[in-house]
């Protein structure tokens, strides 16, 4: 029987995005050196917005300096996708993996990260699918995960942002999702929902479609 892949699991609580951004870069020089294990970062962002590579600065519906005011700050990226709300209360996941040799397939891994976060949410009662046609995980009462990746050398980077207890008027900010409403797990639920044990679900459920094995450090930046 052939050994499972390792999947370190880092969870780096609360991170400003450009320095989450070098954390990646750092990452996923190693793991396309072969010196990391593949890697998976859970945290959670203060107010960012972050245009992908199909955005631009029209999707940001608030002048500059009244996100300023805000404590908004905004950054592009390679990602794809369009425009983007990081916030409190959602729990962003950025997988550093190395796709080759059997899983060098785009489309498929993007749809493999919205099994992972369809499966964890079914694991709190909410039912949540795919829209064909679209990226990202949806509910009857509209989005509750965003997608967005970049891939070198086979080796990902960026990933999926879940509203878990998230302050979603932030989302008016910005125009989100082609205009789809978005929603959030306590949204869904009408209670507060743990990020920890949502964090928990979302490793067993990344490491159970990837068919990895997963090694856990909490807190440690490369």
């Amino acid at each position: 029987m052939d050994q499972k892949k390792e999947l370190l699991v880092e969870r780096l609580g609360r991170l400003e995005y450009g320095a989450a951004l070098e954390i990646q870069k750092r990452i996923s020089n190693a793991v396309k050196e072969g010196k990391r294990l593949d890697t998976l970062l859970l945290l959670e962002h203060p107010h960012t917005l972050t245009v992908g590579r199909r955005g631009d600065s029209g999707g940001i519906l608030m002048p500059e300096e009244l996100l300023a005011a805000r404590g908004v700050t905004v950054f592009e990226t390679n990602r794809g996708g369009k425009v983007t709300y990081h916030g409190l209360g959602q729990i962003v996941g950025y997988p550093i993996i190395n796709l080759s040799p059997d899983r060098k397939d785009v489309h498929r891994y993007i749809r493999d990260l919205e099994e992972v976060l369809i499966r964890a949410l079914a694991d709190f009662g909410i039912q949540a699918f795919r829209i064909d046609g679209l990226t990202g995980v949806h509910t009857a009462r509209g989005k509750v995960a965003a997608i967005g990746v970049h891939i070198s050398r086979w080796v990902t980077s960026h990933g999926f942002a879940l509203n878990v207890n998230t302050d979603l008027s932030f989302f008016s900010l910005i125009i989100a999702c082609d205009g789809e409403q978005v929603t959030s797990m306590e949204d869904l639920l009408g209670h507060e929902v743990s990020m920890s044990e949502v964090e928990d679900r979302i490793s067993e459920r990344f490491a159970e479609v990837f068919d990895m094995s997963v090694k856990e450090l909490f807190g440690t930046l490369v």
